[in-house]
């Protein structure tokens, strides 16, 4: 009989693959060298995530922001506003801005590598637009609208994201987040 995995050792591991793959990327991240840059070996990777591919969805989803907190309160306009702009707030400065990275390169990668990547980057667009699409419905859009409206959300401050973190023009991509944030948000 297999002894239990320890969580807290489990969720230690966690938070030290997750520094190093905001490091070095998952483009061409392997266990042996993971293991040995964060101090354990690759069978103990195993032993508790299973497989890379495991590792990497379990860092992926401890990585990105928690939309169903941001936005499971909106009640109306103004609480979608909130939200959105604390999205952008965490994606861009607060403590999604290192995770970030790792989830624009997963869905860079999904386009060129969609065998190994693909669905995980789906889930993780999904995890997202979800929470956002039942706020729009919430404020009375219909489904198909309510979709459309939380993509453009989630999709262009994404894309503004990646923007700022290549040109570092903050001015820029927040002045665009602004009018992303009230067209869709007020409209």
């Amino acid at each position: 009989m297999p002894r239990p995995v320890n969580t807290e050792k489990r969720a230690e591991l966690l938070e030290q693959v997750l520094r190093y793959l905001q490091d070095h990327g998952l483009a061409q991240m392997s266990l042996s060298p993971l293991a040995e840059a964060i101090g354990t070996t690759k069978r103990m990777l195993l032993y508790y995530f299973e497989s890379r591919e495991n590792l990497i969805a379990q860092a992926l989803a401890a990585a990105r922001p928690d939309a169903h907190a941001m936005f499971d309160g909106v009640r109306d306009a103004e609480d979608l506003r909130r939200a959105a702009y604390g999205l952008w707030e965490a994606i861009t400065e607060g403590e999604q801005s290192g995770p970030v990275r790792m989830l624009l390169q997963l869905l860079s990668l999904a386009g060129t590598d969609p065998g190994q990547y693909g669905s995980l980057a789906a889930d993780t667009v999904e995890v997202m637009l979800g929470p956002v699409t039942a706020a729009f419905e919430r404020l009375g859009h219909p489904v198909p609208e309510a979709q459309a409206r939380a993509t453009l959300l989630v999709s262009g401050l994404r894309g503004l994201c990646q923007d700022r973190l290549v040109t570092k023009d903050v001015a820029r991509t927040d002045a665009a987040a602004r009018r992303i944030i009230e067209g869709v948000a007020g409209g």
